[in-house]
């Protein structure tokens, strides 16, 4: 007579525990997956692909000194505020440059009709 064998249950309970200290190290420390695709068609590269992937918690990405997703207007309020701030600063600027050039044209077509009426 053979006795049943157990298998390991995949949802076991010290798997939970397992996998948290794993992912709370992961983020703690970072990883860094990289790779390279080439495609070449006799000696002659059609395409390259590199594939980079960090996975890391927000702390320790900014210790690595990534921090992209901050000035990404896509992606953050404060961006995008800025980048509207900036878009206004040039429209005011190009603005006030044409009222400015068009004073300038409009001072030069009044003084020759000054000059006539002097004389």
């Amino acid at each position: 007579m053979t006795t049943a064998q157990r298998l390991p249950d995949p949802y076991g309970s010290g798997g939970g525990a397992n996998l948290a200290d794993i992912l709370e190290r992961v983020l703690d420390k970072g990883i860094v997956i990289a790779g390279d695709i080439r495609i070449n068609l006799l000696d002659i590269e059609l395409l390259t692909i590199k594939l980079r992937l960090i996975v890391a918690s927000v702390d320790k990405a900014k210790e690595m000194g990534i921090d992209w997703w901050e000035t990404d207007p896509q992606l953050s309020s404060r961006a995008s505020r800025d980048e509207l701030a900036r878009e206004n600063a040039e429209l005011r600027a190009h603005v006030a440059e044409l009222e400015g050039s068009r004073a300038a044209v409009s001072a030069g077509e009044r003084e020759p009709a000054q000059e006539e009426a002097r004389e």
